[in-house]
């Protein structure tokens, strides 16, 4: 029966058997994926310069993330749904085309409306690009190593919080805060020549519609795998979220000590992301239960290993890894799932985790205003790995359920 819950819902040939072509292909995929990834986390870091800049207050100047991450939720589905039919390499062309230029947008923006615009627009091809991406990953490398492709292409994500944002901050702080984004913008250009010379034409991949695709939304099991994400994933975000605070305020480091922090915690999820696709490769649904129920115990252990500097660190790591280690699967569960509707299935995995990053986010300030202090984001977020796994089993209950009265 778990080899049921596990196997693809159709064999995906490999276009492209020479294995060096393969894993160009792959790593030109991951590297649109660490463009997006700086460009999407790099503006926490930069609020106060935006802002001074712009003449506008800093709580303001953070609308700059809400949009961004308003683009996402809206562009994964109507992008996936409305280019169906598109051939996938033309596709993932044009939307790094579109990436880039609304990055190029952001550097020159003049006003504060206008920069709220540009990374709306940035933030359109986020989730169907990496949904795309991991599509055809997975069609390159074959159906056994179909997670260990899109972790690859995560991975562009996952190093981008340990190298993209960095040197993207340090730009923005030492040559103003549009430089960071002009640096966003070489590395869309590096991704379009990538894509261009090294990814195969993929006219042997399947290909659907508009209605199809849609049909997505009506199949119970993507809809509680998405919910897996929206619910499960929150807890790493309300940790996050408030992490700068909480290393200074609880576990007594310096301020000048969050950068490293940041990246301890940014290696921790690319450790996890390439082992969590390793892993669900062996066995999705045995991987996710056990990389949420890990993520649940590391959560709760944070409240208590916060309050010393190194324990904190330790613990910022594991969640880095943990957390990071069940997007492959994830991603893998919706395209055995989705059946003919995985472009869109795909590309709302990303919409669900900005929804988990929303909500992580505001379930932490909401503990915190009530005095809880700023290690109980954490035990919050331990409560909403948990409620994942309910969800999770619902979903393996009802497939199972559903399969037995066939």
């Amino acid at each position: 029966m778990t080899r049921a819950l596990n196997r693809p819902t159709r064999p995906q040939s490999v276009v492209a058997p020479d294995t060096t072509v393969r894993w160009l292909a792959v790593f030109a995929l991951a590297v649109g994926g660490f463009g997006i990834g700086t460009t999407e986390f790099v503006a926490m870091g930069l609020l106060p310069d935006i802002a001074g800049s712009l003449g506008i207050t800093e709580p303001t100047a953070g609308h700059v993330i809400s949009a961004y991450a308003l683009g996402v939720v809206v562009g994964a589905p109507l992008i996936a749904a409305l280019t169906a039919r598109m051939q996938r390499r033309t596709l993932l062309l044009g939307l790094m085309v579109m990436f880039t230029l609304a990055n190029l947008a952001s550097v020159f923006a003049p006003t504060y409306g206008s920069l709220i615009a540009a990374r709306f627009i940035a933030g359109l091809p986020h989730g169907a690009y990496f949904g795309i991406a991991a599509l055809v990953a997975a069609h390159l490398m074959g159906p056994q190593n179909r997670a260990k492709a899109v972790s690859h292409v995560l991975a562009g994500l996952t190093v981008a919080t340990v190298l993209g944002v960095p040197v993207a901050s340090w730009l923005g702080q030492h040559f103003g805060w549009r430089s960071a984004f002009g640096l966003v913008v070489v590395i869309g250009l590096l991704t379009l020549a990538a894509l261009w010379f090294w990814l195969p034409s993929m006219h042997s991949m399947h290909v659907t519609s508009p209605l199809t695709e849609l049909s997505a939304l009506k199949r119970p099991q993507v809809l509680l795998a998405l919910l897996v994400g929206m619910v499960g994933f929150g807890g790493m975000f309300a940790v996050y979220t408030y992490i700068a605070t909480t290393l200074t305020d609880v576990a007594g480091l310096s301020r000048g000590m969050i950068p490293l922090a940041l990246m301890i915690f940014g290696a921790g999820m690319v450790v996890g992301n390439l082992v969590g696709g390793k892993m669900a490769d062996v066995s999705v649904i045995g991987w996710l239960y056990g990389a949420i129920t890990a993520l649940a115990v590391v959560l709760a252990v944070f409240v208590a290993a916060a309050h010393n500097p190194w324990t904190a660190l330790i613990g910022l790591f594991c969640i880095g890894a943990v957390g990071s280690s069940i997007a492959p699967a994830l991603q893998t569960r919706l395209m055995d799932v989705a059946h003919d509707a995985q472009s869109l299935a795909a590309a709302l995995m990303h919409s669900a985790f900005n929804f988990a990053n929303a909500t992580g986010a505001w379930i932490g300030g909401v503990v915190i205003a009530a005095g809880y202090g700023y290690t109980a984001p954490a035990a919050a977020g331990a409560i909403l790995a948990v409620a994942g796994l309910v969800v999770l089993t619902v979903s393996v209950l009802l497939q199972r359920f559903t399969e037995r009265a066939r």
